[in-house]
């Protein structure tokens, strides 16, 4: 305590923060026991942030520890700690590297990372043990990745007077790989075929789960709006293959329904994106949220530039573009949180911790499908900031996915039980059928095209397509979701409605085009069909898919042959990256044929 007089350090302000009903319990609980460990589970949005900065404030107040040490898992995160942590009064350095020894005067403590505390651990033990220290373990999941975290965790903080360790969303733990400072109980689980197995499941000290948060208003309702639609591709053999996204069949042809799906160059993107947009127009002119926004996740890198693009010629303007190796990632996800731009298309960097209160809307273009990732991720849309606010996710209609949607909804262990270590779903990104490589007399796989439509929303882990019965009132449309208000088939209708209003929009616009009541800009020659509307070139698709449909089924030949006979009659690229051009010559083409 002297050191920490003598470096300069100033006792930290009392927050006049009103805390939640569930940060007061459970500092109530912390106070009465009085732990050397503390482990705090809270839903993604409740708050975890303010709770351990207002445990801390009181422990450097009654002179408990000197000092505070966070660590997270991002350097984002670190900037985000240290200005809540500098608004309740504690100064906490977010920039300490490891290559200065001791924490810097005039601070009472410091923000790291994982990464930055396995580089050195004794260094963060030698900082974690001079003076009695809090430690706050965030998204403490992250020492438990088999990455050798956990090991510098326990060698760096094994000593400190306090630890607290947080969590907002289930994390897996291998028998072999306990995470620090976390207590365990044996749990028996049954496997994936059935097998009985034993399971470590953490014991946390307090829960806060995503049922209590929406009963308190702490977090949003959400609405799982799932899209379905007719995915075609070109195997390894050259085969022509079709299958929808809800009804596949097997893992393997759902999985390359989902890849297609996913494919920047085809309809299933960009239809979705419409359906967003529209989702943030409502909530901005009549749900309250003037400054409503939605994020699109990306698998990579190269999609996420595809999806902006195709953002950017549906709504005209660039969305923000969040990349995790940009360096100035952080600036533009606190450029977004307080800003106007309606979307940001991202990888990664907007999971866990990130807060953008504003952020509604959920587009799920990637291809992870973890319980963990997709916690964090719809976490980053639920964050309550009044009782009328209301969060929309937007998803492929795959079993992974309704399954971790409709599990969602229920009261859940937030610990997994550990899978096997074959098991693909251990990863936190479990790819899509990779792309094959190229052989000599072999080809690639070949996305061809996806369209989209609306298919149904869960609720209650059933889905709910909608009744012509389900009758919805025009001013009730605002309260889309919430609890109460409006029924599951209602709330299903009312998506289903718009979807068709969509569609119906589109079929205008390229019947007014074909008939000449709207002007036709010419293309310049040298220049693509970019500048074009997908929406005219959507519902050619969508045509061209139908006649290939009556063709096949009149002349009783696969629709991939009639695909590859009209490839033959009209040359082109594939459907999915042909010009409007091309689809009105194949639709015109079809219709001799029938």
């Amino acid at each position: 305590m002297a050191s920490a007089a003598r470096a300069g350090a100033v006792a930290p302000q009392t927050t006049s923060r009103p805390l939640r009903a569930w940060q007061q319990a459970a500092l109530e609980r912390y106070e009465e026991a009085a732990p050397k460990d503390f482990l705090v589970t809270a839903t993604p949005g409740a708050g975890k942030t303010t709770f351990a900065l207002t445990l801390a404030a009181r422990l450097l107040q009654r002179r408990e520890v000197a000092r505070v040490i966070v660590v997270c898992p991002t350097d984002h995160l670190r900037l985000q700690w240290a200005d809540a942590a500098d608004r309740m009064g504690i100064v906490l350095d977010p920039g300490l590297t490891n290559a200065v020894g001791p924490v810097r005067a005039g601070t009472q403590g410091y923000v790291t990372t994982y990464a930055q505390v396995a580089g050195k651990p004794m260094l963060h033990a030698a900082r974690a043990t001079a003076v009695k220290t809090l430690v706050v373990l965030d998204e403490v999941h992250h020492a438990g990745d088999g990455l050798s975290w956990g090991e510098a965790i326990e060698e760096a903080y094994g000593f400190a007077a306090r630890r607290l360790c947080l969590t907002g969303t289930p994390f897996r733990t291998k028998p072999d790989e306990r995470i620090p400072f976390v207590r365990y109980e044996e749990d028996g689980f049954e496997g994936d075929a059935g097998e009985a197995g034993a399971g470590l499941v953490s014991r946390a000290d307090y829960t806060y789960g995503y049922k209590e948060a929406l009963a308190d208003d702490v977090v949003r309702p959400v609405v799982f709006a799932a899209y379905t639609g007719t995915s075609r591709w070109r195997n390894s053999a050259g085969e022509v293959v079709a299958a929808s996204l809800s009804e596949a069949g097997t893992r393997s042809v759902e999985m390359a329904a989902w890849r297609t799906a996913l494919d920047p160059k085809g309809q299933w993107v960009p239809h979705v994106i419409a359906a967003m947009d529209e989702r943030i127009t409502h909530l901005r002119e009549h749900g309250g949220m003037p400054d409503a926004a939605g994020l699109v996740l990306a698998s990579d890198q190269d999609d996420a530039r595809a999806y902006a693009r195709i953002v950017k010629r549906i709504t005209g303007k660039a969305p923000e573009l969040i990349l995790s190796d940009d360096p100035k990632a952080s600036k533009k996800i606190e450029r977004f949180a307080a800003g106007s731009a309606r979307i940001a298309v991202c990888v990664r960097m907007i999971s866990e911790g990130v807060d953008v209160p504003r952020a509604a809307v959920l587009a799920w273009m990637t291809s992870y499908r973890t319980p963990l990732f997709f916690a964090q991720a719809v976490g980053r849309v639920v964050r309550s900031r009044a009782s009328h606010e209301t969060a929309t996710v937007f998803l492929p209609a795959v079993r992974p996915l309704l399954g971790l949607a409709a599990s969602l909804e229920k009261e859940r262990n937030h610990v997994m039980p550990p899978p096997k270590a074959a098991d693909p779903e251990a990863l936190d990104l479990d790819p899509l059928p990779p792309k094959e490589r190229e052989a000599v007399g072999l080809k690639q796989w070949e996305a061809l095209e996806a369209d989209a439509r609306f298919a149904h929303v869960l609720h209650g882990g059933t889905a709910h397509t909608g009744s012509d019965g389900a009758v919805i009132a025009p001013e009730d449309e605002e309260f889309l979701g919430i609890p109460g208000l409006l029924t599951a088939e209602q709330t299903a209708s009312l998506l289903a409605r718009r979807d068709d209003e969509l569609r119906l929009r589109i079929a205008q616009r390229v019947h007014e085009e074909d008939t000449g009541e709207l002007p036709v800009v010419e293309d310049h020659p040298d220049e693509d069909d970019a500048g074009r509307s997908w929406r005219d070139a959507a519902e050619l698709r969508r045509e061209v898919n139908r006649l290939v449909a009556r063709v096949a089924a009149k002349t009783s030949r696969p629709h991939g042959v009639v695909h590859t006979e009209l490839r033959k009659s009209v040359p082109g690229p594939p459907s999915a990256s042909a010009s409007v051009e091309v689809l009105r010559a194949r639709r015109e083409r079809l219709r001799t044929m029938l």
